[in-house]
């Protein structure tokens, strides 16, 4: 699957109680693809990717591709910006994702509830179950959760989210069940490698 077919995969945009979330689609089946030949998985060389605002970090296999999204909500227009990174030959995507609240909305939310809202809309759009959560702080005490979830087509995303200085993040990586268990030890490493950057 190609950065550009995975993007068109991610949903446009949800709005929840004033947050914006991104979530994984199912592919719709096709036609019948004629297997290629078998070829050993290349491993992607991870790097540190910085946001192009200094706000985070993260370590990424390869140059992600970033897409921006603009959803108008009951607080006026927002901006989602969307980094994908998708390793070749491996059925799992690298996501991180995020939106900025207006300044007198994220001065106001509860980050607790964002987090909750933000958790319900994931597994509602997705119809997906719910495998685990827990409450969790970003490297910098930022207030955050972990969920992990699974979709009907089998499709497994973990995904960590942050409240931070007025922002929501999103830190995903969606894969199959197959995949999930190969890459486990990986996809914690890249969850554990993101970091806030404050604002100076």
């Amino acid at each position: 699957m190609t950065v550009k077919s995975l993007l068109r995969l991610i949903a446009a945009t949800f709005v929840c109680g004033g947050c914006v979330l991104v979530e994984a689609r199912q592919p719709k089946p096709g036609a019948a693809v004629v297997k290629p030949t078998v070829y050993q998985p290349t491993q992607p060389q991870w790097k540190l990717f910085t946001a192009p605002d200094g706000r985070f970090s993260i370590l990424m296999p390869g140059s992600p591709n970033r897409n921006t999204q603009s959803q108008k909500t009951y607080m006026g227009e927002i901006n989602l910006e969307i980094f994908v990174a998708q390793p070749p030959k491996q059925e799992v995507a690298y996501v991180v994702a995020y939106n900025d609240f207006p300044y007198s909305y994220g001065q106001m939310a509860n980050p607790k509830a964002v987090l909750n809202n933000a958790r319900d809309m994931a597994l509602k759009t997705t119809k997906s179950n719910l495998i685990s959560q827990r409450n969790i702080r970003s490297s910098n005490n930022h207030p955050g959760k972990e969920i992990e979830y699974i979709n009907s087509g089998g499709k497994i995303t973990k995904s960590r989210m942050y409240v931070a200085e007025g922002r929501l993040y999103q830190v995903m990586a969606i894969t199959t069940k197959k995949q999930q268990k190969t890459l486990a030890k990986t996809i914690t490493g890249y969850l554990n490698s993101f970091h806030v950057v404050l604002k100076k």
